[in-house]
């Protein structure tokens, strides 16, 4: 089996590179080798390569700059996402795609199901959104994976920043009324390779399994629950310098004023996934704990753009 991976060189196109190299032949491609700008490059690559799965993890994430480039959003985040769809159809490839908790506003009081109202508040959140109906209406071999929260161990990301401000500062102020999952890039990828080769594998599943799934950790916290558990982690791991998680104190969102609105409820309903492709899914402290400690037994660097 031919795996084209898109977006190799991000957090989760990282790690899928792990996970996805055991089902099959993988070749993976970021910036350099297929540019969702270069709609022509693009077309040209699938064409020559023809896989038989096409797993896009690709995107302008950039959220607070989406509202002054949205154009540019909505060519990478929507429009490329709907040549996707249209080109893997052409070659009966399957199409995985990532898309975002922003698809919603933020004002239900529980987890959101896949097939709750949808109402984005920015600019990034509506592009995501239109990704998902181009791909939904151009290919029906698909699979959209909402995730929430999204750290890893290398790029720029929450994690890496609360380590970096956890060692320099004497004190921090986050948001707290925000509540989600935060989701590791690793987890993302871990699931992925087991629904793609749980969906190839099933005659029944291939055929009834399209659609769009929700993806996160169990549990819920905030903003400030994440940053405290990892100052948390940071000494229990032999950080040294870093913060008391009571140093970390909580602060409403209008305290901290951003370009794009954010909703303030991210959780995730994750009954479709998991009775679907019969998964376990751990507690979000799982990974927050694996990541910190990978960082500090592999001496990795938590630079902002490291």
């Amino acid at each position: 089996m031919k795996i084209l991976l898109l977006g190799k060189d991000g957090q989760v196109g990282w790690e899928l590179q792990r996970t996805l190299a055991p089902l099959g032949d993988l070749i993976s491609c970021g910036r350099e080798e297929a540019d969702l700008e270069d709609w022509q490059g693009l077309s040209d690559t699938l064409r020559r390569i023809r896989p038989e799965v096409i797993v896009n993890a690709a995107a302008y994430t950039q959220v607070d700059q989406a509202e002054l480039e949205p154009q540019r959003a909505q060519l990478v985040n929507a429009d490329a996402a709907g040549l996707l769809a249209k080109e893997s159809r052409r070659l009966g490839a399957w199409l995985l795609h990532y898309s975002t908790d922003y698809v919603f506003d933020g004002q239900k009081s529980g987890p959101y199901q896949e097939d709750d109202p949808t109402n984005p508040l920015n600019v990034y959140g509506s592009s995501k959104l239109d990704g998902e109906k181009a791909i939904v209406a151009g290919n029906r071999q698909h699979i959209i994976f909402r995730v929430s929260w999204v750290y890893s161990t290398r790029r720029n990301n929450f994690l890496k920043t609360m380590l970096r401000l956890g060692q320099s500062r004497d004190s921090l102020r986050v948001i707290s009324d925000c509540i989600g999952a935060p989701t590791s890039a690793s987890l993302i990828a871990d699931v992925t390779a087991l629904c793609l080769d749980r969906l190839l594998k099933d005659n029944q599943l291939s055929e009834s399994g399209s659609g769009i799934y929700h993806l996160a950790p169990g549990g819920q916290t905030s903003w400030h629950g994440f940053a405290r558990e990892i100052m948390g982690q940071a000494s229990a791991h032999g950080g040294k310098g870093f913060l008391a998680p009571d140093r970390v104190s909580p602060i409403l969102t209008e305290e901290y004023p951003q370009r794009a609105r954010r909703p303030l409820n991210s959780l995730l309903d994750t009954e479709k996934i998991r009775t679907t492709f019969n998964l376990d899914l751990p507690a979000w402290q799982v990974h927050v704990e694996r990541a910190v400690s990978q960082m500090f037994k592999q001496g990795l660097t938590w630079n902002e753009k490291a």
